[in-house]
């Protein structure tokens, strides 16, 4: 046994024991034959830093994996990062950039190797941050999604796809960032509310009649518009169905056409369709007839304007970038008398995350896969409970993004990532292959030129389940631990991620690609804003480290997980959970002080006295606990059984109730007995807080093994006594009383009471003879009687069926502290009571923010219980 120090030093225990970990091997130990179970990381960007949200989401897995390890199985958590194709390559140009490069100077090959190069020196810079938060990961195996191994396997996939039938070339509306000259995911795009304008326009019908208005936020679109639209069952448009109208400045003749997406209460009910432009407008475009290789494309990859397919477009306006073409527009539109009005309005516009210029819906080639077909097997393994969804509600979610899945746009128009295998030859053909050789010999002696494109980020992501295992070899890894047991995963990426592995994964593999998603809420602020640099409101978890320690923060964020709601992340509750390890460090110091050290048994040691039989039975309890929260992935349930059982059962009672029978004939027994439990608790804190344990479990004695690779408790139910749980459980309620009645009525803390017993059965009677001594020393008592109480002002104290009476006169003003409690509980009461009407009005409840009503309700239990505790004080002095 090492002296523990009196100080608990958070930082100097985990720059001690992780390396340790990590050299020895420990994180992946040789369990060949026993039970597998598989995690696989969401990889970070390798350009990424790690954020609260990161260490929530590691947190959740670390804690999964380490609780199998403890329960023997052979527990794989796959590591790794991914390429990040656009947000690498904008870190890399940016370096260039400072040197006076630009990329397109030195070429696409010498570029890549610049990449390469970074990544070797500055990458990967949030594994060694993961290293901090704890993670366990098998980092022996570490993968990158574009090394040699998983880059063959995402061009098998391309190839495998495109022969299937199931990925294609295809002109459509994607999302186009002017700046970067690519197209980007949905995720990847940020809806920022600017103010803008409302232009209502006027557009003459072809025979001079009349004029039909149409209202747009982006008037400069106008000149690629391909028809108007008006509700099918709008009256006032019936007769100009089919008509024409002729297009102000280019003289187009477009069709009046019908269709459900024109809102016949919004503005005029008219709308312009601009097919190449707008996302919905390219749907109505198709249902009027227009095949997406017709449709007008009015601005170029710079978001400049160009000369449409039928040349309509004033060469003024060629060349005009597009927000300088709104301006010219609306001047010429004016100058026609074609402007009818404008109006103010704030208009939800898209960013590039990244680039931070407005997002252009543009029409352009781009690959595409069959996501639809590639739906239906995750479809029907969610519905049939093959992959089973945690918390239940998502699968709605799930279900209604995947029965609508349009096609998946999988090409970019980058130079770092995984290039596409399609090669052309002068006629526009294409030969699709792995490798440029296999793709000449498909073209003969034709000349070739490979794709530019790489593939989008999501694609090579979405084979990381099996991929990293080996796959396309059949290694005997991918054998053993495809499918993974668990997907730990933020909502937010359910549909760009993790319905992208299930669908890839039945193709690929015929099996779901893990038995469970596990989906988390995002971290907030303490008052439930979203974090956001623009609010100062983000927190470092790096930081938090430094201040409180990893356990701590661990700690508090598995605390906090509660299935189906977002995290409230207080910096108060990481430092109470600092301080819980404190109180444990003190405890095994307490243990160290008085002969306490490690155990030598796994199973329940024998017990005569009923504080260690009923310290026993608790503990199994505890792991009983434990073990079904872990189950139903109920991480706050699981943090808050054993900190209770730690902070309460062990600290605060169990430690105290001994001290009498350390120095008795009852001391060996209660060493053992001690030792065994402090044992069993470092063990259920391990996949919790690992540093501590690891550093207490070597400290109380000398171990064969380190407690990461320990044997997980067994709920043993032969040790729940049925005689000392229930007495030591009455000895905890009474002495709890007593202190909460002194403290509620003010007793100085130094005063002894007497304390009268009134209607007790045998059964309590000779529980006072037992815990007498037990009685007077944790609740401050001179004497216990069964005499009547002296007259007078009296707490009064009802454990079961027996009344305790402490005499109070002379040692507080009773009358005085009775008008304090009165006044005080009505004051609680009434704004109790105040809370309770706010709340029950709906237009408070359906209008206020969510994090309005939710401290409304948590302000209104506060209250309440405030209310009862005052209430029961006062009875108590009856």
């Amino acid at each position: 046994m090492s002296e523990l120090p009196k100080t608990f030093d958070p930082g100097a225990i985990e720059a001690r024991w992780y390396p340790y970990w990590e050299e020895k091997g420990l994180f992946r130990p040789e369990r060949g034959d026993a039970e597998p179970f598989t995690i696989v990381i969401p990889p970070p960007n390798v350009t990424g830093s790690l954020h609260i949200g990161h260490a929530l989401d590691n947190t959740l897995q670390d804690i999964l994996v380490r609780h199998a390890r403890l329960q023997g199985k052979d527990a794989l958590w796959v590591v790794g990062m991914d390429h990040a194709g656009i947000a690498t390559q904008m870190v890399v140009e940016r370096n260039l950039e400072s040197q006076g490069v630009r990329r397109t100077d030195i070429g696409r090959e010498a570029f890549v190797e610049h990449v390469w190069e970074w990544k070797a020196q500055s990458g990967g810079q949030i594994t060694r941050q993961l290293r901090r938060l704890g993670a366990s990961c098998d980092w022996a195996n570490e993968r990158f999604t574009m090394d040699p191994g998983f880059s063959r396997a995402v061009l098998k996939v391309f190839v495998d796809l495109y022969r299937q039938g199931l990925l294609y070339r295809d002109k459509r509306l994607v999302n186009w960032d002017p700046k970067f000259g690519t197209a980007i995911s949905d995720l990847e795009v940020e809806t920022k509310e600017v103010q803008g304008k409302f232009w209502h326009l006027r557009y003459p019908l072809e025979d001079g009649s009349g004029f039909i208005q149409v209202a747009t936020t982006r008037p400069e679109t106008m000149l690629a518009d391909m028809a108007v639209a008006v509700h099918p069952e709008d009256e006032r448009y019936r007769d100009l169905v089919g008509r024409k109208v002729r297009l102000p400045i280019t003289g187009r003749l477009i069709p009046i056409v019908t269709d459900e997406h024109a809102d016949p209460e919004l503005g005029s009910g008219a709308v312009k369709i601009t097919p190449g432009h707008d996302f919905n407008d390219f749907e109505v475009g198709k249902r009027a007839g227009f095949k997406a290789a017709d449709m007008l494309n009015m601005l170029d990859a710079a978001a400049r304007v160009m000369q449409t397919q039928d040349g309509l477009i004033p060469d003024e306006l060629i060349g005009m970038d597009r927000f300088d073409a709104r301006k010219r527009v609306a001047e010429m539109l004016e100058e026609q008398g074609l402007l009818e009005k404008v109006e103010d309005r704030v208009i939800q516009t898209p960013y590039g995350d990244r680039s931070g210029v407005v997002i252009e819906p543009w029409l352009t080639d781009q690959w595409y896969v069959d996501a639809a077909t590639l739906a239906k097997p995750a479809i029907e393994a969610v519905r049939s409970g093959d992959i089973r969804v945690v918390p239940e509600t998502w699968k709605k979610t799930w279900f209604n993004w995947l029965e609508n899945i349009q096609p998946w746009c999988v090409s970019r128009q980058l130079w770092w990532g995984h290039q596409i295998p399609a090669w052309y030859d002068d006629q526009g053909n294409v030969f699709v292959a792995e490798t440029e050789e296999e793709a000449q010999r498909e073209a003969g002696n034709r000349p070739l030129r490979r794709d530019n494109d790489v593939l989008d980020t999501w694609f090579s992501s979405a084979l990381w389940p099996f991929a990293t295992l080996g796959w396309p070899e059949q290694t005997e890894a991918l054998k053993r631990h495809y499918p993974n047991d668990v997907l730990i995963s933020g909502f937010d990426i359910i549909f760009f991620w993790d319905a992208r592995m299930a669908m890839q994964g039945f193709q690929f593999m015929g099996e779901k690609p893990w038995k469970t998603l596990y989906l988390h809420g995002l971290v907030r602020d303490a008052k439930g804003q979203k974090m956001s640099k623009s609010k100062g409101n983000t927190v470092d978890p790096l930081g938090l480290i430094e201040k409180y320690g990893a356990d701590a923060l661990r700690f508090t964020l598995a605390a906090l997980e509660s299935q189906g709601r977002d995290i409230k992340l207080d910096e108060k509750r990481i430092e109470g959970y600092r301080n819980f390890a404190t109180k444990l460090w003190n405890a095994a110091r307490f243990c160290q002080a008085n002969g306490i050290g490690a155990s030598k048994q796994i199973e329940p040691p024998k017990a005569e006295l009923p504080v260690n039989r009923w310290i026993i039975g608790e503990t199994v309890k505890t792991v009983q606990a434990l073990d079904l929260a872990m189950a139903e992935f109920r991480f706050d349930e699981s943090a808050n059984a054993i900190y209770h059982f730690v902070w309460g059962s062990f600290c605060d009672w169990y430690l105290e109730l001994i001290k009498p029978a350390l120095q008795g004939d009852g001391a060996e027994e209660t060493r053992i007995v001690a030792g065994w439990v402090l044992d069993q608790i470092l063990v259920m804190l391990h996949p919790f807080m690992p540093f501590i344990t690891e550093e207490l479990w070597h400290a109380m004695g000398e171990r064969p093994y380190e407690i990461i690779l320990a044997k997980w408790p067994m709920p043993d139910a032969r040790a729940l006594d049925p005689e000392a749980g229930p007495e030591i459980d009455w000895l905890i309620r009474l002495v709890s009383g007593i202190r909460a009645a002194r403290t509620e009525l003010g007793v100085p803390p130094g005063a002894k009471l007497p304390l009268h017993v009134r209607d007790a059965d045998a059964r309590t009677v000779e529980r006072l003879q037992r815990h007498e001594a037990a009685i007077q020393r944790l609740a401050r008592i001179e004497t216990i009687s069964g005499d009547a109480a002296p007259a007078g002002g009296a707490a009064q104290i009802v454990v079961e069926e027996a009344t305790f009476v402490l005499p109070l006169e002379g040692v507080i003003d009773v009358a005085a502290e009775k008008a304090r409690l009165e006044k005080a509980m009505q004051a609680a009461a009434k704004e109790r009571d105040s809370l309770s009407q706010r709340l029950g009005n709906p237009a408070f409840v359906e209008k206020a923010k969510p994090e309005a009503v939710e401290k409304a309700r948590a302000d209104h239990a506060e209250k309440a219980a405030e209310a009862e505790r005052l209430q029961a004080a006062l009875a108590r002095l009856g």
